[in-house]
C-alpha cells in the first residue's frame, strides 16, 4: 500500500494552481453574474490541476481502481472542461451526469430495487456541488473534511485502499484551498466542482454496497452542501422560478450578503462540516434506534438553522429597502 498517494496529490494540485494561474492571458475566468458574490473576474481553472492531483495520486493505487468510477469521473471532467471553455447545453451537461450515474449503478452490482433512487441520487450530488462552488473556500473545505471522513470510517472498516483513495482526493482540496481560500485567486469551474460533487455520491455508494457504513453516512457527512442545495431548489420550485437560471438565494450566499463575509462564513461551515462528519463517525457505533435518533438531532438542527436563516434574511431585505 502506497501512503504517498495524498502527499502527491496534495503537492500536484498546489503547483499546478499556481502555475495556472500564474498568466491570466487566455484563461478560462469567471465572470460575475446574478449568482455571484465577487465583483471582478477569477480564473476558474483550479478543477484542472485538482483532477491532475487526484489522478497523480491514484497512479500510485492503479490496481485498487473501480472502472465505474474512475472512466465516468474522467468523462464527467471533459464534458465539463468543454462546458467551461465553450458553454453546453443544460440538456447536454445533464445526459452525461446521467450517463456517468448509470455506470455507478449498474458497475456498483447493486440490488435492482435500488437502481432509481440511487441514480438520481448520484445526478442530485453532481449537480449540488456545483451549486454550492460560490464562495471562497466552501468547496474545497466541504471536499476536504468529507473525502477525510469517507477515508477514516474505510480505514475502521479495514479498507486501506479505499482509504487511500479518499484521502488523496481530499489532500487534492488541501492543496486547492491554499489558494481559493479567502480572498480566491481562483475557483474550480465545472471541470473541478461536477467530478467532486460525483466522487461524493460515487464513493458513498461504494462504501455502502461494501457495508463499510449505511446508506444515510454519506448524506450526513455531506449535510451541509446536501441540505442547503436541497431546500433551496424546493423554496424556488415553490416560488415556480426557473430553475436553470443563475440565482443568488442559497444559505450560505445568503450570509455572505449580510455581512459574514467570505471568510466567516467559510469558517462557520467549516464547524458544520466537521461536527456532521464527527457525529457521522460516532453514529456508525449506533444501534438502529441511535441512528435514527442520530438523523432526527441533524433535521432538527438543519431545520433550526434554515429557519434562523430565512428570519435574518426577511430583516436584512426590508432593512435594505428602507434605506
Amino acid at each position: 500500500m502506497n501512503h504517498y498517494s495524498p502527499l502527491i496529490s496534495a503537492s500536484v494540485t498546489i503547483l499546478l494552481t499556481l502555475i495556472l494561474t500564474l498568466s491570466k492571458h487566455g484563461t478560462i475566468e469567471d465572470h460575475p453574474n446574478e449568482r455571484s458574490l465577487h465583483d471582478k473576474p477569477i480564473p476558474r481553472t483550479g478543477g484542472i490541476a485538482l483532477m491532475a492531483g487526484i489522478m497523480a495520486g491514484w497512479v500510485l493505487l492503479f490496481k485498487f481502481w473501480a472502472w465505474w468510477i474512475v472512466l465516468p469521473v474522467l468523462g464527467l471532467f471533459v464534458l465539463s472542461l468543454v462546458d467551461d471553455v465553450r458553454g453546453l447545453t443544460p440538456k447536454t451537461r445533464l445526459i452525461g451526469h446521467f450517463i456517468a450515474a448509470l455506470c455507478v449503478v449498474l458497475g456498483s452490482g447493486m440490488s435492482w430495487i435500488w437502481m432509481l433512487p440511487v441514480l438520481l441520487y448520484v445526478v442530485w450530488m453532481t449537480n449540488l456541488y456545483n451549486f454550492m462552488d460560490g464562495s471562497d473556500g466552501m468547496a474545497g473545505g466541504m471536499a476536504l473534511t468529507g473525502f477525510s471522513f469517507y477515508g477514516i470510517a474505510a480505514l475502521m472498516s479495514g479498507n486501506e485502499a479505499f482509504a487511500m483513495l479518499n484521502f488523496s482526493v481530499g489532500a487534492a482540496a488541501m492543496g486547492f484551498l491554499y489558494h481559493n481560500f479567502h480572498p480566491a485567486r481562483v475557483f474550480l469551474g465545472d471541470a473541478g466542482s461536477i467530478p467532486l460533487g460525483f466522487l461524493a455520491a460515487a464513493f458513498g455508494v461504494w462504501g455502502w454496497q461494501q457495508v463499510y457504513w449505511p446508506f444515510w453516512f454519506p448524506i450526513l457527512v455531506f449535510s451541509p452542501f446536501v441540505m442547503d442545495a436541497t431546500l433551496t431548489l424546493l423554496s424556488r420550485a415553490r416560488k415556480k422560478e426557473k430553475l436553470t437560471d443563475a440565482h443568488c438565494s442559497h444559505y450560505y450566499q445568503r450570509l455572505v450578503k449580510m455581512g459574514w463575509g467570505h471568510r466567516n462564513t467559510a469558517i462557520a461551515e467549516y464547524v458544520l462540516m466537521v461536527l456532521a462528519g464527527v457525529s457521522a463517525l460516532t453514529g456508525l457505533g449506533l444501534d438502529t434506534s441511535g441512528q435514527g435518533n442520530l438523523l432526527a438531532l441533524w433535521g432538527a438542527i438543519y431545520l433550526g438553522l434554515s429557519m434562523w436563516v430565512d428570519r435574518r434574511w426577511r430583516l436584512y431585505q426590508e432593512s435594505t429597502d428602507a434605506a
